[in-house]
């Protein structure tokens, strides 16, 4: 399997913050040394906070596919060449490093930026060394503080870790060599450089300690900071001090908070588990009081208990199973591996070993109802390529995986008897499947289980930092898979067609930051991480979003499996920090006392999203009108609204969701076992029944036939734009300057233009460009290559024309001319077969008992509940609080008789531009002896790009069943849903 890197919405909008944020090239410098050719050209603002710039992105979100992709960028506009990565920990930089230099990345950006490499130097502990006895510089360092910008086709790139930058090694100068013909000391040849440095987890670089120190010492021309959480500062004191983030220019330049980034989908839902215990048990807690390098202090009550190095547990409560002893030094740890700090409770019967067994039980119960999913996964009925699924766990003590004297360890042994009962009775589950794709997956379960009794089993694997230094082939090759070997990870089977069965992996949070795998599905603690690190960051290994085994990564609609998170009972609060994390990463916090300023602004900038129109003036008026603020918007109490007595604050939430949808995560994308589950959402059967005759035509699979004119019709299409009379579309391609200047009129404004710079033009392979052509245009080789041809000839044969550029425009306005002429110019016909939504199972011909929450909507309102809804609230789910929300809450009359939101891929009507689509609403009107099905499709007033052709899509597929009572419409407001209605109940539509 080959993992195709696919570029993320998300991920584009980071790259054209920036750009817009980049200060540009410093044109017309008077330095003499602005050509130095071992250093960058000098960038607008240099050395100050006002070149810098931050962007912030949540953990699983592809950060380091960011920051990778800016430095092409940044060379090919600009031609900057020289990038310093600083990370926190040898385990960043060696998933940095990974992600560089593997296969994959490097395919992905050699088709956006051709003949274009990253020469990735890295800097480890131990470079420095030398048997020689002479000081000399490691060759890594050498080849990038002496690479020059004579080679255009090479970015240097220099990645460290803080460690190894604040070393005595970068910063002492008595080196027996020197660097660019006098430089002797590292930090000073790679300032020389003037270099863009990129800072990887800002947290961990704080302005004014020491790490940020060294930063400051390689002169960075600009520090382009990405990480999910920044350092804070403090100024003033007591009533007065104050503490915010640390950000440039005051603010990030793109922010993907995490609110945004679980709501949107961006990353897993996680499900939060953990054994309950006896009220009894979990009262019976242990208190640290101090943790010295040579003494404990517990407490519990009243009563102290002091345990010197090497005293056990046990004898301050037996329950303390398992011969655990204080081993104390400078991590402060119990012999069990467990980092001990101020303020931790320690419950005596967690530490027992069947009740981290349960945890390993429960964990594997997670990941095999995962795997399934994911390995029997279809799509319209069909067998969907398949998801490797992975488990994590994290492990107190190495000597419990790995053992002593080349025996198993006591929690290996546990896992492997527990993991082998569970394959056992699955296999009985599989064994006589008939479905093909079910005997598939018990193939892969005989294997498992065989490799799991052979004498070199291959099923589960571990990494511990200690494992660095072992000289065990066996060990080695298990770390190399782990760190470095994803596409492995990823694939079912090998070259030979054996399976893979490695998807168990254990570790002691060594893989906590800087490893990332998107199958992983599993995560479970087998003991506390000991410390009150971000709650995000724990779950981070399992955020991203996964790729199917033909490397493609999934969006949260293609696949149903969320994150399990396997915890004990002594950090049950987690799913409650985590959440309080999610929000409290918003930058707007919202009060409940007042309408701040900032609770305006956010309210009035989503509504104007669908109503232009909408002030600030609007939303005051409405409020005062219903009597839910004072004149200095305050909230008040006792607020009458919908027939209910409120706050204010929440009759503000009710009047406008739109505030809290934008502030606080989903209900639903983080779920605590013990709390209500609210993701999954159950049919109303008998409401539904109405509808089985509509369904059963709906069910019909469907064939769209294009017009047997249009293939000549594309042709003509492709030769009046290769044509080109105007030369708009085959231009030449130049990096460009960006000039900008403030304009003052009646207001302040930016002028900006554009302008070529002296450099060569740009181009690309001839053989791509046409590859390239023929895949997005569906056009045969031959026919494009004549077209070319004949394009460079009216062209004077200049050759320069074939870039990016141009492919783009061609493609761009071929596609837009094709789709214009193509959109009427075919039909629908039903084939001979039914297949099977999220909402109705073709081979049974009945409907599903439930369906999951996130098809019906990411937001969720406890409405009143109406008997003619379609399915069981409150909670009642929705995406958009205008239409949609209103639409829901509206009361009908008697004639409606069953309504209702269509889930997501509820009818997959296929689209004549790939893909499919599925309308909003569905109402059933009583007319006489015949009902009418009124089908809405909901759109904002100022439709977005698309919108329209997914409404022409829709009317012609709902145009074909008009016989059978059906009607289509696009709706921007639930007045006009209600006046159709109106006017279908009384006969003035046919």
């Amino acid at each position: 399997m080959k993992i195709k890197l696919e570029t993320l919405q998300h991920q584009t909008d980071a790259l054209e913050a920036i750009d817009k944020a980049f200060p540009d090239i410093d044109a017309l410098t008077n330095d003499p040394n602005a050509n130095y050719v071992y250093a960058n050209p000098l960038i607008n603002y240099r050395y100050s906070d006002k070149a810098n710039i931050d962007i912030k992105m949540e953990t699983g979100t592809g950060k380091t596919y960011v920051y990778t992709r800016m430095m092409y960028d940044l060379h090919q506009k600009y031609g900057l060449f020289k990038f310093v990565i600083a990370v926190p920990s040898p385990s960043i930089k060696e998933g940095t490093r990974n992600f560089i230099e593997s296969d994959y990345v490097k395919r992905h950006f050699n088709e956006f930026y051709e003949n274009t490499r990253v020469q990735l130097n890295v800097i480890n502990a131990g470079d420095f060394s030398s048997r020689s006895g002479r000081r000399n510089f490691p060759a890594q360092l050498s080849e990038f503080v002496e690479a020059t910008r004579q080679n255009t086709n090479q970015i240097e790139v220099l990645l460290i870790n803080q460690g190894m930058l604040h070393s005595k090694s970068m910063h002492r100068t008595d080196y027996d060599q020197t660097l660019l013909g006098g430089e002797t000391s590292p930090i000073k040849a790679i300032a020389a450089t003037r270099p863009v440095v990129i800072i990887d987890e800002p947290q961990r670089f704080p302005r004014g300690k020491k790490f940020y120190a060294d930063i400051e010492a390689l002169k960075p021309q600009l520090i382009v900071r990405f990480g999910a959480t920044f350092p804070e500062i403090t100024t003033g004191r007591g009533k007065n001090k104050v503490t915010k983030k640390d950000y440039y220019r005051g603010k990030p330049q793109f922010n993907l908070d995490a609110v945004d980034s679980f709501n949107q989908g961006l990353v897993k839902g996680i499900d939060i588990d953990y054994p309950d215990i006896p009220e009894e048990q979990a009262n019976n807690l242990y208190k640290v009081k101090q943790a010295k390098a040579k003494e404990l202090i517990l407490s519990k009550g009243n009563k102290e208990y002091s345990l010197n190095i090497g005293e056990n547990l046990a004898d301050v409560d037996p329950g303390f199973e398992g011969n655990i002893t204080y081993a104390g030094g400078t991590d402060r740890e119990l012999s069990n591996g467990l980092a001990l700090s101020k303020d931790m409770k320690l419950i005596p019967g967690t530490f027992a070993q069947n009740y981290q067994d349960e945890i390993i039980s429960q964990a594997l119960d997670c990941h095999f109802k995962a795997e399934q999913n994911n390995f029997l996964r279809s799509s319209s009925g069909e067998n969907a390529p398949k998801i490797k699924t992975l488990s994590l766990f994290f492990i107190d003590s190495i000597s419990s995986f790995r053992g002593e004297n080349n025996s198993q360890g006591w929690l290996v042994k546990h896992f492997e008897d527990i993991l082998t009962k569970k394959l056992q009775k699955l296999i009985a589950q599989y064994k006589s499947a008939i479905d093909e794709r079910e005997r598939e997956y018990c193939s892969f379960l005989q294997a498992t289980l065989s490799s799991l009794r052979s004498e070199h089993q291959d099923v589960y694997a571990g990494y511990f930092s200690e494992d660095r230094g072992s000289s065990d082939a066996d060990i080695q090759a298990e770390v190399e898979d782990i760190l470095s070997n994803k596409e492995k990870l990823l694939s079912f089977k090998d070259k030979d067609g054996n399976w893979l069965t490695r998807r168990f992996l254990f570790s002691k949070w060594t893989l906590r930051e800087g490893w990332d795998n998107p199958n992983v599905f599993t995560i479970a603690k087998l003991r506390s991480s000991g410390s009150e690190i971000s709650k995000i960051q724990e779950v981070g290994r399992g955020l991203r979003l996964p790729v199917d085994e033909t490397g493609h990564r999934l969006t949260q609609d293609e696949w149903q499996s969320r994150l399990s998170f396997l915890i004990g009972y002594d950090e049950r609060d987690f799913a409650q920090k985590l959440v309080g994390e999610i929000n409290a990463d918003s930058p707007i916090k919202l009060s409940q006392e007042e309408l701040t300023d900032e609770m305006i602004k956010l309210i009035v900038q989503v509504k104007q999203k669908n109503d232009p129109q909408f002030n600030e003036d609007q939303l005051l008026d409405e409020l005062d009108a219903h009597n839910i603020i004072t004149r200095s918007n305050k909230f008040k109490n006792n607020v009458e609204f919908n027939g209910q007595t409120m706050t204010g604050y929440d009759a503000l939430c009710q009047l406008y969701p739109e505030l809290e949808q934008q502030t606080k995560v989903a209900q639903g994308k983080v779920r605590d076992k013990y709390s209500q589950d609210n993701t999954v959402v159950k049919l109303r059967k008998q409401n539904w029944q109405q509808l089985k005759g509509l369904w059963l035509q709906l069910a019909k699979r469907q064939m769209i036939k294009f017009d047997p004119s249009v293939n000549q019709i594309a042709e003509d299409i492709a030769r009046t734009v290769f044509n080109d009379p105007d030369n708009k579309l085959f231009v030449l391609q130049r990096p460009q300057m960006i000039h900008q200047e403030i304009v003052t009129d009646s207001e302040a404004t930016i002028r900006e233009n554009q302008a070529d710079y002296n450099a060569e033009y740009l181009t690309m392979n001839y053989g791509k460009f046409l590859k390239t052509l023929a895949q997005q245009t569906d056009l045969s080789v031959n026919l494009l290559n004549n077209l070319i041809v004949k394009a460079i000839k009216r062209l004077r044969n200049n050759t320069k024309y074939i870039n990016e550029k141009t492919l783009g425009n061609l493609i761009k306005n071929f596609n837009k001319q094709l789709n214009e002429h193509i959109k009427t110019l075919y039909k629908y016909e039903p084939l001979e077969f039914s297949s099977s939504t999220s909402i109705y199972n073709a081979k049974k011909q009945e409907f599903v008992d439930s369906v999951p929450a996130s098809v019906l909507g990411v937001y969720q309102s406890n409405s009143m509940s109406d008997e003619k809804y379609l399915y069981d609230r409150p909670p009642l789910r929705y995406d958009s609080a205008d239409p949609e929300l209103k639409i829901l809450n509206h009361s009908y009359g008697p004639k409606i008789s069953v309504f209702g939101k269509l889930p997501k891929q509820a009818i997959k009507i296929p689209r004549f531009d790939s893909g499919t689509t599925t309308p909003d609403f569905i109402f059933k009107i009583e007319h006489g002896d015949k009902p009418i099905y009124l089908v809405i499709e909901t759109k904002a007033e100022n439709m977005r790009l698309g919108d329209e052709e997914i409404c022409i899509i829709q009317q012609k597929y709902f145009d074909q069943l008009k016989e059978s009572g059906v009607y289509y419409q696009m709706a921007t407001s639930e007045q006009e849903v209600h006046d159709l209605i109106n006017k279908l109940e009384n006969g003035e539509i046919n």
